[in-house]
């Protein structure tokens, strides 16, 4: 496998958000993206006072994240999950609250290098995508839904601007012979984008493999679930940090945030009446990007957007730590 401990985006500033959550002895990180374990391989080195739950519901990231973060001994616990299920982790590990959440959106480095996984558009693979080991592949996806269920998932999810040129050249190929590889595709691809459209903006490709994989991994549903459950699930003093790649994911991201930091108080009441207060509060101001310098070194950091939540009171009255 080719390089197969790449620097996670905004790594620092990522860790530098979490530390003030795992101050405490026995403090716990949900890394619920855990991939290859950068980032929770950074938090057991840096923070020696906390311990690291790493969820994902890939096997083979399990398996090589676990044999990264060996050394670390007990403080590391992997779990076999898809993060939505953050709750039923927490509650098998025995805990009633942590200290830390973190998501890193989107495909991981380990998924794109292995060939047979079919994430990447660069070289011909099986169109498969599928972040787990189940469900439909990204060829059940082009071989089975109609031209209007393919526009919707390629305009949505990949914002791609010939969506329905796209799906209807899909739908007529694919009566000749059914979609298996990802050469066949990028071929299409091709074909049908414009030469100038493919002149910028990327690989053609980029746009119709992101709306895939999202359609595969069902992960806007997926996020839509976890971020409640992920601000239930920390104690006071506890932070929630996100980093999204995809505009819907962000968006979804800063709705759940906005949510629970809003005041219900009117906006006319000349005082915030105690324990009217939201329960959270905001920690980075708006949507936190790369700087140019990680960006020129790492291009997948252009369309970060970091955001984190502090719990700062109890969600409701008795509610502990």
């Amino acid at each position: 496998m080719a390089s197969p401990l790449h620097v996670p985006v905004l790594l620092d500033r990522v860790v530098a958000l979490l530390e003030p959550a795992l101050g405490r002895d026995g403090a716990v990180l949900v890394d619920c993206t855990l991939g290859l374990g950068g980032h929770s391989e950074a938090v057991l080195e840096r923070v020696p006072t906390a311990r690291v739950i790493g969820v994902d519901r890939d096997p083979a990231a399990l398996e090589l994240a676990g044999a990264r973060l060996a050394p670390y001994g007990d403080r590391f616990t992997g779990v076999l999950a898809v993060y939505d299920e953050i709750a039923d982790v927490v509650a098998d590990q025995g805990l009633t609250t942590v200290d830390a959440v973190l998501f890193d959106l989107g495909v991981s480095s380990m998924q794109l290098d292995v060939r047979e996984r079919g994430f990447a558009y660069a070289e011909d693979a099986p169109l498969d995508m599928r972040m787990g080991r189940t469900g439909p592949t990204a060829a059940d996806v082009l071989n089975t839904y109609s031209a209007a269920e393919l526009t919707r998932v390629l305009r949505d999810y990949g914002e791609e601007k010939f969506a329905r040129k796209i799906a209807g050249a899909v739908v007529r190929e694919r009566e000749r012979t059914p979609f298996t590889t990802s050469g066949r595709l990028v071929e299409l691809l091709y074909d049908e984008i414009p030469a100038p459209a493919r002149r910028t903006g990327g690989h053609p490709a980029k746009r119709t493999f992101q709306a895939l994989r999202m359609e595969v991994n069902d992960e806007l549903a997926v996020l839509r679930r976890a971020m409640p459950a992920a601000i239930a699930a920390i104690g006071v003093g506890g932070r929630v940090v996100v980093e999204s790649y995809h505009s819907l994911e962000d968006r979804l991201v800063k709705q759940a945030f906005t949510a629970v930091t809003r005041s219900e108080v009117p906006p006319d009441l000349p005082f915030v009446p105690e324990g009217s207060e939201p329960a959270l509060r905001l920690v980075t101001r708006g949507a936190e990007k790369a700087d140019a310098t990680e960006t020129a070194q790492n291009p997948r950091a252009a369309s970060v957007r970091l955001r984190a939540v502090e719990r700062v009171r109890p969600s409701s009255p008795g509610a502990t730590r």
